[in-house]
């Protein structure tokens, strides 16, 4: 029988689907070990400035195990945040036969890709990008780091073109990539039944049905850039226009104080995983105008795609490339380029409603392929081949 252990940082409401999935394949038998704590089932999330508890179930349907975490500061944003002593012994103990790994910064998780090397077979799994990458001794060191780390793979993951050529950049073989999307829960965020609640949204913020909505949804950080697309909205000048900014964050308070007298501008705070399908069907456009560093994908498209938006992202969004097809289900505009992300919003503005839902349903016909189905047939062919 194989055996496949996971190594995950903590309970992510992106992975749980997809770990459920693993778990239902007779094939396989699965166990989830994450390392950062047992306190990692509820954290503070310093982009949204809150306490975070997921409104989702992210424990149901697989085994999985909270392994000790002996860091003096435990946290995913240090490579010493994550210490499990247990780990090793724990999967071997599990008796695994292949090993899937997420993210190698941690002391843990690298430990585990070099001490499994060779023993068991290793996939890897991450989204990282070329995207921030600046010329200069850093990323040459940066380079020959990252080639010996993947050294210690035998298959990576990639999520999609952007990460396939991070992933050859650093020395892994074509024979070594396999194709494993980035996905969202389709089935959930697809639904109809989110429409009525998606009508109530829109009366109470008064919007009317016939207006033309742009939305933004995420952490108001400067990686994100809502100031740039807050310019952009308020130089449109079509008052058939609305835009919804759905989150929390640092940039909050200036966000609002720059909306300030404009009637069309309207915000919501931090919304939670079992109402956003209804407040993306407020919107028609999905708006991502993100500068990074470290915006690797952008898994709001994927989800606003399944609700059925049309998309505008910068091409500092790792998924941009391959989610929007230009012209057919929205725009790809160059970073940090307010003229540039002005004409998109304008292009989208003037067309008719009736267009702005044809696009919609192109991204729902495209983002279908970007399925937890998909991405558990790559890693099962792995662990089966």
């Amino acid at each position: 029988m194989n055996r496949l252990a996971i190594i995950s940082t903590h309970p992510i409401q992106y992975n749980a689907p997809l770990f459920r999935l693993l778990a239902q394949d007779r094939r396989l038998v699965v166990n989830v070990f994450y390392t950062l704590g047992k306190q990692a089932s509820e954290f503070i999330d310093l982009g949204f400035k809150k306490n975070i508890a997921w409104d989702i179930p992210l424990l149901d349907g697989y085994d999985y195990q909270f392994l000790p975490n002996t860091s003096k500061n435990p946290s995913t944003g240090s490579f010493r945040g994550i210490v499990n002593p247990t780990l090793i012994q724990e999967i071997e103990d599990f008796r695994a036969t292949h090993l899937l790994v997420y993210g190698w910064a941690f002391q843990s998780h690298l430990h585990a890709l070099r001490y499994f090397k060779g023993k068991i077979k290793v996939l890897f799994r991450g989204d990282s990008t070329l995207l921030d990458e600046k010329p200069g001794i850093k990323t040459i060191l940066r380079r020959l780091w990252l080639r010996w780390v993947y050294r210690h793979v035998d298959v990576a993951l990639y999520v999609g073109a952007n990460n396939k050529a991070y992933y050859q950049k650093h020395g892994l073989a074509e024979h070594k990539l396999v194709f494993a999307p980035h996905a969202i829960d389709i089935a959930r965020f697809s639904q109809d039944i989110h429409s009525q609640k998606a009508l109530e949204l829109k009366q109470q913020l008064n919007i009317s049905p016939d207006k033309k909505v742009f939305v933004f949804a995420g952490k108001f950080e400067w990686k994100k850039n809502p100031l740039l697309l807050l310019d952009a909205f308020l130089k449109l000048n079509a008052e058939d226009t609305e835009l919804v900014m759905i989150g929390n964050g640092v940039l909050e308070r200036e966000l609002k104080v720059l909306a300030h007298g404009c009637e069309r501008i309207k915000f919501l705070p931090f919304q939670n995983q079992s109402v956003m399908p209804a407040v993306y069907r407020v919107g028609d456009i999905l708006v991502l105008p993100s500068k990074g560093p470290g915006e690797t994908w952008g898994l709001c498209m994927n989800e606003a795609m399944a609700c059925g938006l049309g998309i505008v992202a910068s091409d500092k969004v790792g998924g941009a490339i391959d989610l929007i097809v230009n012209k057919r289900n929205g725009l790809i505009f160059n970073s940090g380029k307010l003229s540039q992300l002005t004409e998109a919003l304008t292009v989208l503005a003037q067309m008719p409603k009736e267009q702005l839902k044809d696009i919609g349903r192109q991204s729902q016909i495209i983002v279908s392929d970007w399925s937890y189905q998909n991405t558990a047939s790559a890693i099962t062919n792995c662990v089966l081949d």
